[in-house]
This record gives structure tokens, sequence and C-alpha cells, in this order.
């Protein structure tokens, strides 16, 4: 069944006229002036085509018709609210969930939720190895992790510098495809490169976020195409629980 679309906006400003019996009143509470609150009950008696209110000697009075919605249209304003407030709890909410790529969680990431958690014990975590892009909402995903050149239309913060390393000597340890007669092995990701020029198989090119945070000898800075990114739909990014460890993970 098709809904009508309510005038809300002038509902709230009927309510508030209602509560106070003045126009001055209402206004104050609201934040608008006088006339423009005249404008909104003009317009509400307009559209449901009743006279809600009349002047009298002492100032205003509700009309009969203005008088018999106000009970349910109260009672509608408090469902609202509880509405509202059923759908925030999840901002109070202390379980975040994580996606990450394996290499990026267990040297960077892994460290400092441990050292987020110790600020309230009832934080609760959960990781998702994740190296490609996700559906946030399908994974039920709060933010996470990205090794990208562009993040695409998401809200997105830069970890680290846009550089990469060289950790090792000797013929390349590959992870980003590619071929050549001096590749020595080819690993699924800059961390099992890393390990593998750590054992002395060869060089590794991997990003500088990684390395540092892996504590690795590296030489050879440059300019990287891809670095590390913070990401999530506007949604999830709003969520205040978010944002605090955005803050936390970018300090």
């Amino acid at each position: 069944m098709k809904r009508t679309l309510l005038p809300l906006n002038g509902l709230r400003v009927f309510d508030a006229a209602a509560r106070h019996l003045s126009f001055t009143r209402a206004a104050d509470e609201l934040a608008v002036t006088p006339a423009a609150v005249g404008q909104q009950i003009r317009a509400l008696e307009d559209v449901l085509g009743v006279v809600l209110f009349r002047r009298a000697p002492k100032g205003l009075e509700l009309t009969p018709e203005g008088t018999r919605g106000l009970e349910a249209l109260r009672a509608g304003f408090l469902q609202f609210e509880d509405s509202v407030r059923a759908m925030q709890q999840g901002q109070g909410s202390k379980r975040l969930t994580i996606a990450a790529p394996r290499d990026i969680s267990r040297y960077w990431l892994l460290p400092r939720l441990a050292d987020y958690a110790k600020s309230d014990e009832d934080f609760r975590f959960q990781l998702i190895a994740a190296d490609e892009p996700l559906d946030f909402t399908e994974a039920n995903v709060d933010l996470a992790v990205r090794y990208t050149a562009d993040p695409g239309d998401i809200e997105c913060l830069p970890l680290g510098e846009q550089q990469a390393v060289w950790v090792g000597e000797g013929e390349r340890v590959c992870w980003e495809g590619g071929a050549g007669g001096d590749i020595r092995l080819s690993v699924a990701d800059a961390g099992l490169a890393l390990e593998a020029a750590r054992a002395g198989i060869g060089r590794a090119r991997i990003p500088h976020m990684l390395a540092e945070a892996a504590g690795a000898d590296w030489h050879d800075a440059e300019t990287a195409r891809r670095r590390y990114w913070l990401v999530a739909p506007l949604p999830q990014w709003r969520q205040a629980k978010v944002r605090a460890l955005v803050e936390a993970l970018n300090a």
C-alpha cells in the first residue's frame, strides 16, 4: 500500500506551537523566526484543509480540529524517537569488524589494535583477511585497510608514505606479478616476499609502511604507484566508534 507523504516539518512546528500556544516561543525552541513558524502553520493548514489555531484575546487557541489530532501526533513523535534510538544502538556497540590484507594485519594492524583495546576492555574486534575490494554491507564490515592506487568513491584516509623499498639482495622475489629471468621466487603477497627476502632467497620490493612496521632492514626507497588506505562507506565512516579507531590508527 502506498504511504501518504506526511508534512513532517510542518507537523513538528505545529507540535511546538501547540505546546507553547505562541508562535514566538515556538520559534525560540526551533531556532527560527516567528514569521517562519506562521508560514509553516499556514502551509500545513492548506495541506490538511483545516484551521489549526485561532486568535483569542489571551493569545492563540487550538481549534477542535487541532486538538483532535494533537495526542496522536505527539505519540507518533515519541515513536519516531524510539525508532531513532533503536537505530543508534549500534553506535554504542563496542564491536568492530575490520578487513585488511594478512601481511599488513600481522605487522601493522594487530599491534595497534592491541594498544587500542587497552583503552577499554569491553572492545571486541573481528578481523577479516581481504586483499580485494569487498561489499561492506554483505560482509558487515565497519572499516577496511586497502593497498591501492585509487580507493575509489568511498571515504578514505591515506596511511604511511607512498613509497616502496627493497629488502634483501640478489634475484627478485616477486609478489605483484610480472616476468623476467631474474625472478627467483613468486609469492602471494608482500608479507611472504618480505619473509623470503629475510630468509636470504633474494630481494623484494615491498611497501615502505610494511617494511617499517616489520622492522626490516631496507634500502633504495622509491615512489610507488600504490599505498595503504583506511576506507569505509560514509555511513560506517560516520560512526563514532569507527571515527575513534581511525583517529587512533592514524596517530
